[in-house]
């Protein structure tokens, strides 16, 4: 039984910010200011995050367009390599990487609701949980209500932050922003890592290709689109940050949406701030959630996981079970607390992968066949680049924390044995042979011709 196509551009583009902007942007700009203490290298350390998640972004996009499949990364490097590499992302995201950041952000919802309603640590946890269940029932529905709840928050979220920015700009008293030390080599890359983490989530959008309509050109503009507009909200808001508050403040800030309400219109207004992320953080979930499902669909679909975690709901179409299955797991992260070290540790992998999907693509770019409809510029010197900023992220990572970032790492390896093991048990040795037929590796599930065919 097949997925049903019900997600538009406004859909996409809404799943691709919403996601994006979950309640790191209400944080991470005091985290990249510390690691560059003025406003001339906080500003080109967002552009330059911004910059690399736009080209991280367009290569999902071209990739997206020559392999509209669901799955999206996992299809992708199933491609490029082989099924093996694809297992490792959809080991490392059920186990660690997407199920933790549903957990994570959960609580940052739960968390931030305890500020209106007093609550207790298993009263926020229960909470947190809550949130996670009831938007995967929403999801389990049907792709239909799943997108359209991502698409209302997304636009309060937009138009919230919209009002913050008229809030702080037109009733704060902006002052002309001073350096509170110099930029160092060292400072600058570890503002970038702080950066990319509040920009993470771009890819998502490609998981649910199946259920996209005209996918091979929604997902690129979605992706292009989308990105661009967190690029602009996102250099907004630290502009504004930055003129509002005194830049020692600004250094010294937990919450630094919140104090620059605070100082622009007093502690009543500020409490508003808890509102904006309750708001922002639950679209976030809501793409999350709406996005993995499509990934462990897809790995039991090329017999990688259990069948049962294909399956698709008979009137709903949707992956119901997997849906089930994500939840679950992430409650139990979220009951056990056990979220937070898992992410800290495994988050991070998530780069080798984007620096393999560059690298991939050049390598793509020199086979027949390979006729993508959508092209990512910049090539060969920008992949490049791009793969080796990934690449020295993970190794800032492990030279700063060489406990955790091993860890991370070798639970990501971990995968390989098991992959090995199922393949094994299946009778499928296939951990260097492609999946889809050699027209589809060459560049598409079906010919121009026959894209454009269908689209009459």
């Amino acid at each position: 039984m097949k997925l049903t196509r019900s997600i538009g551009v406004v859909q996409a583009v809404a799943m691709v910010v919403g996601t994006i902007v979950g309640s790191s942007i209400f944080v991470q700009p005091s985290e990249v200011s510390r690691a560059v203490p003025s406003f001339g290298g906080m500003v080109l350390v967002w552009i330059a995050a911004g910059a690399l998640t736009w080209f991280g972004a367009s290569i999902c996009a071209e990739l997206a367009s020559a392999y509209p499949r669901t799955g999206g990364v996992y299809v992708f490097l199933r491609e490029m390599f082989s099924p093996a590499a694809g297992f490792l992302w959809g080991w490392a995201m059920f186990w660690s990487m997407h199920s933790g950041i549903i957990a994570a952000i959960a609580m940052v919802f739960a968390r931030y609701a305890a500020t209106i309603v007093p609550m207790s640590d298993l009263a926020i946890r229960l909470t947190a949980v809550s949130g996670i269940l009831g938007l995967s029932a929403i999801n389990y529905i049907g792709v239909r209500p799943g997108s359209a709840v991502q698409t209302g928050l997304t636009i309060a979220k937009i138009a919230a932050i919209g009002l913050l920015l008229v809030l702080l700009l037109g009733a704060g008293t902006l002052h002309a922003p001073t350096a509170a030390g110099a930029i160092t080599q060292s400072g600058f890359f570890r503002g970038l890592v702080a950066g990319l983490f509040a920009f993470g989530g771009w890819h998502m959008v490609t998981y649910a290709a199946e259920e996209t309509r005209d996918a091979e050109r929604t997902i690129p503009r979605a992706l292009m689109l989308g990105t661009a507009i967190v690029v602009v909200v996102y250099l907004l808001l630290n502009g504004a940050y930055l003129l509002v508050l005194p830049f020692d403040r600004v250094l010294a800030s937990t919450h630094i949406a919140f104090d620059a309400t605070a100082a622009t219109a007093g502690p009543a207004a500020a409490s508003a701030i808890s509102v904006l992320v309750i708001v922002s953080s639950l679209g976030a979930i809501s793409g999350i959630i709406l996005a993995g499902p499509r990934v462990y669909y897809a790995m039991a679909e090329d017999g990688l996981l259990f069948k049962w975690m294909g399956a698709v709901h008979p009137t709903l179409r949707t992956p119901h079970l997997a849906i089930v299955a994500q939840g679950l797991w992430s409650s139990a992260l979220v009951l056990t607390g056990t979220y937070g070290t898992i992410v800290s540790r495994v988050i991070y992998t998530e780069w080798i992968f984007f620096a393999a999907l560059a690298l991939g693509t050049m390598t793509l770019r020199r086979q027949r066949g390979y006729a993508p409809a959508f092209r990512a510029w910049g090539f060969p010197a920008a992949p490049a680049l791009f793969a080796l900023i990934c690449f020295a992220m993970v190794v800032n990572q492990v030279v700063s924390d060489p406990f955790n970032a091993l860890w991370g790492l070798g639970l990501v390896v971990a995968g390989l044995p098991i992959y090995y093991l199922w393949s094994s048990f299946n009778g499928r040795r296939r951990l260097s042979q492609s999946l889809l037929s050699a027209e589809v590796h060459a560049g598409a599930a079906v010919g121009a011709e026959q894209r454009q065919s269908d689209h009459r």
